[in-house]
């Protein structure tokens, strides 16, 4: 009589057991789903280079930002989406915060360069470099590795973009050679330097490929190509005036154009009507 007492008050306790390991999986299969409809998002948006926040993503707002927009866009064409994500997810498992959609996005950058690192393996290598500001005027300094991969093709990957604080010689060395030796890339492995002509970069005594070339002797410096090519445009442009003056007057247009936007404004109705008006007549196809 004990014995099926004891029974009867394990049965509860084992159909509790089940029913929680089966909402268990149940809620893991919702979270997967959540986070590799986030995943696709963000590998969506970074393919073609897409911003990924909005001005306005409360709910009442009529366009949420890019990110927001498409997973809405993958709930309306599946259920299963559509039961588990935005309004109808759990408000502490959403896998759509900016923080989750940076810590993907890195972890997917993580992954393209270590597929990069292990086809460079321990061959020889060589880098290009160029720097620019951003939108927001800061340097940005991009990073290229240049090598022959297995199949003895010539290959080029970007492997890294760097803010600088300075665009030093001294201190792009220093940023260079963090990136490099973090991917556990030697600097002695260099065979070549590609930048552009700037002092920085190219100057004989204390330049980015001069203090490189201390350490690797066979860290040959190249002037990159595309630079060496505008420069002998603008030299050869120099001695034809009436190219010279027609650049010139370009360059004064567009920088008085641009720095209104009545200007462009007005520009775009120029260009409106000068399209409307050679379809009108023909000369140009719709």
């Amino acid at each position: 009589m004990y014995e099926r007492r004891a029974e009867n008050l394990m049965r509860p306790s084992q159909h509790i057991d089940k029913v929680m390991h089966a909402q268990s999986k149940e809620e893991k299969e919702k979270n997967r789903l959540r986070l590799s409809t986030s995943i696709v998002a963000v590998r969506w948006l970074a393919l073609q280079g897409c911003a990924f926040r909005g001005n306005d993503e409360s709910l009442s707002s009529s366009n949420r930002g890019n990110f927001l927009e498409l997973v809405k866009a993958f709930a309306k064409m599946n259920i299963e989406i559509d039961e588990v994500v935005l309004e109808n997810d759990p408000k502490n498992a959403q896998y759509i915060a900016p923080e989750i959609q940076k810590e993907i996005l890195h972890i997917m950058v993580n992954r393209v360069r270590q597929m990069v690192r292990e086809e460079v393996g321990d061959k020889y290598f060589c880098i290009l470099v160029d720097e620019a500001r951003d939108i927001s005027k800061r340097e940005q300094m991009a990073i290229i590795l240049r090598f022959v991969n297995n199949h003895g093709i010539l290959t080029e990957r970007f492997f890294a973009i760097k803010s600088v604080s300075d665009t030093t010689s001294m201190n792009l060395k220093n940023e260079i050679s963090n990136v490099l030796v973090h991917h556990d890339l030697h600097v002695k492995k260099i065979r070549c330097q590609g930048y552009d002509g700037a002092s920085n970069m190219r100057g004989a005594w204390n330049g980015l490929q001069a203090l490189f070339l201390k350490d690797c002797p066979y860290a040959y410096y190249v002037h990159c190509f595309a630079h060496r090519l505008q420069l002998t445009l603008v030299s050869a442009a120099k001695d034809v005036s009436v190219i010279w003056e027609f650049f010139s007057h370009l360059d004064n247009i567009v920088n008085i154009v641009t720095s209104s936007t009545k200007r462009i404004a007005e520009l775009h109705t120029a260009q409106r009507n000068e399209i409307e008006y050679m379809l009108s007549i023909g000369e140009r196809d719709s």
